[in-house]
């Protein structure tokens, strides 16, 4: 039998419980961002699986299905980030992406060894402070780098029969179909290593778990961690 004891901190919003084997817990994702998050997984996977068959790499719904479902998923993807951006702003959770140079040497310090060798997490996550330094450093670049190429060349690419009214008749459409293949690329590479990372915690599940419950273990070196 577990016995967890919760208690809530009203200067910092943050629900916290401790277990019947002394693990402190941190209640740090909502609701609605683990909806968020579960989702925008599937439909990015749905988006590699079907956009990598329209460039031809494989061959398994066909190509016409394939564009179909590339297309669904999209528009679907468009319609939960504007949901969420809308979340973000009411909540104030948009400044958990703010970016930060704090610790980043630390945190990759931690990531290139440190973890290897059971080194102390050198940041300790708050519900004001859910992102370490790096992943924010990470976040950016995919809001403004891999985003803007993927949906502006993709959105080119669907509305190409638009394009000299708007006086892009010039354009070759080879450069926007590489343009597109080159951030789903990106998105992938970008897809691999966060799956990667979320086996890095102290177990391979429980960030995943987090994610699922919204409760995040802390142990004694995250707890003791500074920002």
């Amino acid at each position: 039998m577990t016995q967890d004891i919760s208690t809530s901190n009203t200067q910092s919003n943050a629900i916290t419980s401790v277990d019947a084997q002394g693990i402190q817990r941190i209640y740090l994702f909502k609701r609605y961002e683990r909806f968020w998050h579960w989702s925008q997984a599937a439909l990015i996977i749905t988006m590699l699986f079907s956009g990598f068959e329209v460039h031809g790499s494989y061959t398994v719904l066909g190509f016409e299905p394939a564009v179909r479902l590339h297309t669904l998923a999209a528009w679907m993807l468009l319609t939960l980030w504007a949901f969420t951006i809308f979340w973000q702003f009411t909540t104030g959770e948009w400044k958990q992406y703010l970016p930060t140079l704090k610790k980043v040497d630390a945190m990759i310090r931690y990531y290139a060894w440190g973890m290897f060798v059971n080194a102390p997490h050198p940041y300790h996550k708050t519900a004001e402070r859910k992102h370490n330094p790096l992943q924010r450093l990470a976040y950016l670049a995919l809001l403004a780098m891999v985003s803007p190429l993927i949906w502006g060349s993709g959105l080119l690419y669907l509305f190409r029969n638009f394009w000299p009214q708007f006086g892009l008749g010039w354009l070759p459409l080879e450069w926007v179909a590489w343009a597109h293949t080159a951030g789903a690329f990106m998105m992938l590479v970008f897809f691999i290593v966060h799956v990667y990372l979320t086996t890095t915690g102290h177990t391979p599940t429980a960030h995943i778990k987090s994610m699922i419950t919204g409760w995040e273990e802390l142990h004694d070196d995250e707890a003791g961690a500074k920002h």
